[in-house]
């Protein structure tokens, strides 16, 4: 079907891009699995990070746990894909579904680099408020989602 859209060119230039891609993203992918499952471990086997410790941050549906798992993941660096594999070690180590919601989505939002970049365009004082706005909704979300989902 895409032979009847595009010229001859084109496809082969999309599946240059295409595999370049995949060979960037994959080794990021894989190593996200390994270093999370080396830390935390899988069901039933500890990893280097006891699961006691992880359930003692982030377990449960909490206003802590929720802030504490946006904060820390603000400051992160998610690679693509990457927050997957960590959070589902976070998971099977004991954290909440809500704590693991805010954690994706301010994981996502943000970065020590991102923020860097944001203040360099925006300002100081505009930078900490979106700081401050995606941590309290990520909170916030995940709060709720963590009631509604036990």
């Amino acid at each position: 079907m895409l032979f009847k859209w595009f010229k001859k060119d084109e496809l082969k230039e999309w599946t240059g891009a295409t595999w370049e891609f995949a060979l960037q993203i994959l080794p990021l992918l894989l190593g996200g699995v390994l270093i999370s499952g080396f830390l935390l471990g899988r069901v039933g086997h500890e990893g280097v990070i006891p699961s006691r410790f992880v359930v003692m941050l982030v377990g449960g549906n909490s206003l802590w746990a929720n802030f504490f798992s946006a904060i820390v993941a603000a400051f992160m660096y998610f690679a693509t894909l990457t927050e997957v594999p960590i959070l589902q070690g976070l998971i099977g180590s004991g954290m909440g579904k809500g704590p693991a919601l805010a954690m994706l989505l301010a994981g996502t939002a943000l970065s020590l680099p991102n923020m860097l970049v944001i203040r360099s365009i925006m300002g100081t004082k505009k930078t900490v408020i979106y700081i401050s706005l995606v941590v309290v909704m990520a909170t916030i979300s995940g709060m709720i989602f963590g009631f509604i989902v036990k």
